[in-house]
């Protein structure tokens, strides 16, 4: 494992996958990251079984872990159960998935996930998307910022935030994270750092579809699973764990 992304519960997740070493059996690792969680599953696999590794970043995908019984796959975690098909593989014993941003992400200066350093507002997952978080901030109308902020990143004056950008943005491109922070120091709200991390979480959620993308990936888990199988998602924010529990409710309600 390299440093890409330190992954978090390590054990816990995994463990949760009930891997038996005995048995021939599929797994799917929905977030491959650095390939954390990836390399333990390989550990505990046994010889005959295949993991399913999926990541939208080539940042990530060039991490590949050499293991035969790995097949490491480039895309949105939405479509995995399509690619899954393709392998002819329609059942599975287990999904793992690490939900939200990688540490490499926040720290790699290129990719404008973090306010902690100046740099571009991109924020895409994949370089293939074509909204980022620039365009976001210089092309939404005040409704959809206001939508964006107050949905995604819980922020109680979203309302007033969206006027302060749109009016700022009349003399102004935001273009990198400082300048952007300097155009709403004024609005700021509480503590200045978790309201900064609220508006940055937000953007990235709407700039990478987040919400939907894991509503999707969530209804699909249920289909792609054997009888037994088992479904371990870390999530790290409210919106995150609301449609996991919702997805843990209808399942077992639908016995």
């Amino acid at each position: 494992m390299n440093e890409y992304h330190v992954p978090v519960l390590l054990e816990k997740s995994v463990e949760g996958l009930a891997i038996n070493k005995k048995k021939q059996q599929v797994f799917v690792d929905l977030t491959y990251g650095g390939g954390g969680h990836s390399e333990r599953i390989l550990e505990l696999m046994g010889a005959d079984s295949i993991l399913y590794s999926f990541d939208q970043d080539l940042d990530a995908v060039v991490n590949k872990i050499e293991d035969k019984r790995l097949i490491l796959i480039e895309t949105n975690f939405r479509y995995f159960r399509k690619f899954l098909r393709l392998y002819d593989i329609f059942k599975v014993d287990g999904i793992l998935a690490d939900l939200g941003v990688s540490s490499y992400q926040l720290d790699e200066k290129t990719r404008g996930f973090s306010y902690r350093v100046d740099q571009e507002l991109d924020m895409r997952m994949s370089r293939d998307q074509e909204i980022s978080a620039a365009d976001v901030l210089n092309g939404y109308s005040e409704e959809d910022l206001i939508r964006v902020f107050s949905e995604y990143g819980e922020i109680r004056n979203s309302r007033q935030l969206a006027k302060k950008i749109i009016n700022d943005r009349q003399r102004l491109v935001f273009s990198r994270s400082d300048g952007f922070m300097k155009s709403i120091q004024g609005v700021i709200m509480g503590n200045r750092m978790k309201y900064l991390s609220q508006v940055f979480q937000a953007l990235r959620i709407e700039v990478n579809d987040e919400m939907n993308a894991l509503s999707e990936m969530l209804a699909e888990t249920s289909k792609a699973l054997d009888q037994g199988g088992r479904l371990s998602v870390i999530s790290y924010h409210s919106l995150e764990d609301r449609l996991v529990k919702n997805l843990i409710k209808k399942v077992l309600q639908a016995g």
